[in-house]
């Protein structure tokens, strides 16, 4: 292994990643995600892409406008994939999911809870529900100091009110609006089994706190944005990359989120994923770089751009936008 200067100045360890990694393709386009921004009322410390209050990106209306004519002209594309610092904040929110509902499609809104308290969207668990949109929601553990300890002072408090306000119009109790809770873990270590903490968060959300969910799903902190620079600062980088490197899955391949969704950022350029996004790795070889130039033809079956964040979503049980991946 030989060693590379990291943005920082840091010296890291290269990792030689397997072949069968370096040589992923796609096989189809089902998911188009769109990153509608970077606003967001939280500033997380794991947030890979670094979203907060003061930032100022948002999703242009020709932009938005060529993600929905995609949706309209290939019916294959099964779901939506709405995500952001907090995508609700957008001012054409609204609109992309109903439009995107009418042609018919699975809308799925990545939904931080606590944006419930912010003026003028006190109302989103009826839109919500009246649009039958799928809710995922991040917590990132079922105990209040843990989840503070990395999303701020209070959020616990706020995503359980956000929670409640969800359940009370029926997600999460089996009426058809499923409801997602998505945990990380809060360090430089590996997410546990999902199973066995989604038993154990849905004891204790419902002996505590009253609260329902229909799942939880494990995701891996990724060594990029400021957990990276976190890595960094307490000289725990290497260790974090070895950790993941030695817990590598090939098993894990042939249900990476890549290799069946297609990532819009909020300035239109396409990427394999929201990771790869947030380190601006462009789409590989002669596809298509923005929406406005979107060809199912060349996307469906492209090369997968890899580097060794891709190790985040290899290790273990494997880790993607969905959870678990063996």
């Amino acid at each position: 292994m030989s060693l590379a200067a990291s943005p920082a100045g840091v010296q890291r360890t290269r990792r030689s990643l397997d072949k069968a990694l370096m040589q992923l393709r796609a096989e189809r386009v089902a998911t188009l995600q769109v990153n509608l921004g970077r606003i967001c009322n939280q500033a997380c410390r794991h947030c890979h892409v670094e979203a907060s209050p003061s930032r100022t990106e948002l999703m242009a209306d020709a932009v938005v406008d060529a993600c929905l004519s995609v949706l309209e002209r290939h019916p294959q594309i099964a779901t939506l994939d709405v995500t952001a610092g907090a995508p609700e904040l957008h001012p054409r929110f609204r609109e992309i999911v109903e439009h995107a509902r009418h042609l018919g499609r699975s809308v799925l809104v990545r939904h931080n809870l606590t944006v419930q308290a912010e003026p003028g969207h006190g109302d989103l668990p009826d839109f919500f529900a009246s649009r039958k949109a799928e809710l995922v929601c991040s917590l990132p553990h079922y105990l209040a100091e843990a989840t503070d300890r990395q999303r701020g002072p209070g959020v616990f408090a706020g995503s359980i009110r956000g929670l409640r306000a969800l359940n009370a119009v029926g997600y999460g109790r089996g009426d058809g609006l499923p409801l997602t809770l998505v945990a990380n873990p809060v360090g430089a270590f590996l997410p546990p089994h999902q199973e066995d903490l989604e038993r154990d968060t849905r004891e204790h959300l419902k002996r505590q706190h009253d609260v329902t969910f229909d799942r939880l799903i494990v995701i891996t902190n990724m060594p990029i944005g400021r957990f990276a620079d976190w890595l960094e600062r307490t000289g725990q980088y290497d260790e974090y990359l070895d950790r993941l490197e030695r817990a590598y899955n090939r098993q894990t391949l042939p249900n990476l989120m890549c290799r069946t969704l297609l990532s819009v950022g909020y300035d239109g350029r396409l990427f394999d994923c929201d990771f790869n996004q947030m380190l601006d790795l462009e789409l590989a070889g002669r596809c298509p770089q923005t929406i406005e130039e979107f060809d199912m033809a060349a996307l469906a079956e492209r090369p997968i751009r890899v580097g060794e964040h891709c190790l985040g979503c290899t290790a273990g049980s494997g880790s993607s936008c969905g959870g678990a991946l063996t």
